[in-house]
């Protein structure tokens, strides 16, 4: 099984990989946590991004794409991977398309703006402890306390809503024509192409997992 998972920031994408990982057997790739195993790996192209995050520089798509190459030659990939956070851009999709690394699905997990910034401007946090609470799904006994310690709540500045609807701003820009071009691609008859799965990302989070998993078969 080798598909991306695709969705906004806070659709919740993170769990359903897990899911997903677990049941397939297959390793989540991340683009992340690629570039640190190689710059800490000292690899020959782990050390030329070295350079350029240390000059402050944005790591080239072929260097990303050499990295993919070789994570992809690893034994916990036989069965297969989930892209995470990749490809970003329509640029780096061509790029996967035309090395003929092949895709067995595209899933794209599909909630509504407003209700992302419902999910993720109503989260708050007890910084001591990690707990978290939502103030519509998941309130606190007594509002802005912690149930344990009854010291306040804070809601990250990655969750104020200014902050989210920033972040669905460069979804939006950078990452939602991949949504076009994989779901053309996969209605043009090309039989490399992946095929292309909307999900419905509003619901339970197992409801969500069991659509996917529906999907995919």
């Amino acid at each position: 099984m080798r598909l991306i998972l695709l969705g906004p920031p806070g659709a919740g994408k993170g769990t359903q990989a897990q899911y997903i990982c677990e049941r397939y057997g297959i390793p989540q790739i991340s683009t992340g946590d690629m570039l640190r195993a190689a710059v800490k790996a000292g690899t020959p192209l782990g050390m030329e991004a070295k350079k350029v995050m240390d000059a402050g520089g944005l790591v080239s798509d072929d260097i990303i794409l050499g990295l993919i190459k070789e994570r992809l030659q690893q034994p916990d990939c036989a069965q297969g991977f989930l892209f995470d956070g990749f490809p970003r851009t329509i640029p780096q999709a061509e790029a996967l398309k035309d090395e003929g690394i092949t895709l067995d699905f595209v899933v794209q997990i599909d909630v509504d703006d407003e209700e992302i910034i419902k999910r993720m401007s109503g989260r708050r946090v007890h910084p001591a402890s990690g707990r978290t609470y939502h103030v519509i799904f998941n309130p606190p006994r007594i509002e802005g306390r912690d149930d344990l310690t009854d010291e306040p709540l804070i809601q990250r500045e990655d969750d104020q809503e200014e902050t989210v609807r920033k972040r669905l701003e460069v979804y939006h820009n950078q990452t939602k024509p991949l949504v076009d071009f994989y779901s053309r691609w996969a209605e043009s008859g090309d039989p490399d192409a992946p095929r292309y799965v909307r999900i419905e990302g509003v619901g339970s989070v197992t409801d969500i997992r069991d659509r996917i998993f529906e999907a995919l078969g």
